[in-house]
């Protein structure tokens, strides 16, 4: 079952005193993000925040659930979102535990991967054209054409 783009708004509108809270849509699913940092998941009209010994450490003992089949399991919080400054503090924390996401490498196309390498192979083919006529210069000795004699008329 796919979750309510209401549902995942008003997630969004608990967490709106952390700061830089955005959803977007996964899978049929959301992904809750914080500043760029996805902290946790909304599946089937449920919050799941990703474990961290911060978040355990706010929420005391935590409930553990899957996100979706075959998922490791999360912390399930859905009980708990009429509380927003409770989850904003387990929002933050877990933020803090997380590492920074990692930067993307930057998109190359066909043609820019052409040029990039270009000037690298042009000089040294010219260079080795010039190494094989001269090595072929040197062993190869220039062929004698000889002249048919003339003939009579």
């Amino acid at each position: 079952m796919a979750t309510d783009a209401g549902y995942a708004k008003y997630v969004c509108d608990q967490l709106h005193g952390a700061g830089g809270i955005s959803a977007r849509k996964m899978f049929g699913e959301y992904g809750l993000y914080r500043h760029g940092k996805i902290v946790a998941l909304i599946a089937d009209n449920q919050l799941f925040v990703k474990p961290t010994p911060a978040g355990e450490a706010v929420l005391g003992t935590p409930t553990y659930g899957p996100p979706y089949p075959g998922a490791k399991p999360f912390f399930n919080v859905s009980d708990l979102l009429d509380d927003p400054e409770w989850l904003v503090r387990l929002i933050e924390a877990t933020d803090a535990a997380l590492p920074p996401p990692k930067k993307k490498p930057e998109r190359k196309t066909a043609a820019s991967k052409r040029l990039a390498e270009a000037p690298a192979k042009r000089p040294a083919k010219k260079v080795a054209k010039k190494v094989v006529k001269k090595v072929v210069k040197q062993v190869v000795p220039k062929r004698v054409t000889r002249r048919k004699p003339a003939t009579k008329k």
